[in-house]
């Protein structure tokens, strides 16, 4: 209830509970002080089915004192949790509270296992069942709503399978991206590569790099244009993992294949955000998670392992 952030709603719903619990007791007083004059054979006079009469009988006492009870339980549930705006109740209850004491629980029990893997190498881990299986959990837990159960992603989201990295693919730059966050910029670049026929020249260039079918003239025309570009992706077009660039090279597009897309780049630009987990994972489950996403493309077995 203390969540809200406008003070309207918070104090609607209370406003409403309490209310309600009061209109509940006034109506339980009423009707136990009404009296329904009964005819002598202690009906109501009510009929249904011709022959199915209401008795005139008062309800059994333990309901009405259910009724009480329910009532009592009421006010005093929300004098001791929160429910009254923002009022906290007078246990200091919270359900982010109650969170955080499960997660430290869990943690304290789990800093055992987790002691034993962190000091373990990520070529260790990726060989180790329980690691990789607990490393399964917190991707899907963690990852998959973005790159897939798969890890191979989807259009914007990076394929963590195919070893291409655009800030780098060791554990120690997999730990940092996790542990950090990224924020992809590449601003739109219209204006410094020239007229709309410049940016399509470069677009073909683009694809030529990557070895795509293209206009092999315009390209030759995007060919000088490209030094717009090169201060992030180099000259050669290989990209810059130091600054997050792709390489345009490899025939890997992240955000879509072909002149309009690239041309719709150019143009607009683009800003991708992977939010950082330092926040909600530990070290030692970051460790885990990250060498967990290094063995996708460096399976046991591989020469580079």
């Amino acid at each position: 209830m203390s969540d809200f952030t406008s003070n309207f709603w918070s104090t609607y719903v209370w406003v409403l509970t309490v209310v309600s619990i009061v209109a509940c007791l006034i109506l339980l007083i009423v009707t136990a002080r009404k009296k329904v004059a009964p005819s002598a054979d202690n009906t109501t006079g009510h009929v249904w089915d011709e022959d199915l009469r209401e008795m005139n009988n008062p309800l059994p006492r333990w309901w009405m004192w259910l009724f009480v009870i329910t009532i009592v339980f009421g006010f005093g549930y929300l004098a001791a949790y929160p429910g009254l705006g923002t009022y906290a109740g007078s246990l200091g209850w919270s359900s982010r509270g109650a969170y955080t004491s499960e997660v430290d629980k869990a943690q304290r029990e789990l800093a055992p296992l987790y002691a034993r893997f962190t000091a373990m190498t990520a070529e260790d881990i990726v060989r180790d069942p329980q690691a990789m299986a607990i490393g399964d959990r917190l991707f899907m837990n963690n990852c998959s709503q973005c790159h897939g159960s798969d890890a191979r992603g989807s259009k914007s989201f990076p394929n963590l399978t195919d070893g291409d990295w655009l800030h780098g693919g060791t554990p120690e730059k997999i730990v940092e991206t996790i542990t950090k966050g990224r924020i992809g910029n590449m601003p739109p670049m219209a204006a410094a590569v020239g007229t709309p026929d410049d940016v399509k020249n470069v677009a073909q260039y683009v694809l030529k790099l990557s070895g795509s079918p293209h206009d092999s003239l315009r390209a030759a025309l995007g060919k000088s244009k490209f030094a717009a570009c090169a201060a992030c992706h180099g000259m050669d077009g290989k990209g810059n993992q130091a600054l997050g660039a792709p390489n345009l090279t490899d025939d890997i597009w992240l955000h879509g294949w072909g002149e309009d897309a690239i041309v719709a780049m150019i143009n607009n630009g683009k800003v991708n955000q992977m939010p950082a987990q330092e926040g909600k994972l530990t070290e030692a489950q970051i460790h885990v998670l990250a060498s967990y996403v290094w063995g996708f493309s460096n399976k046991p077995g591989d020469k580079k392992l």
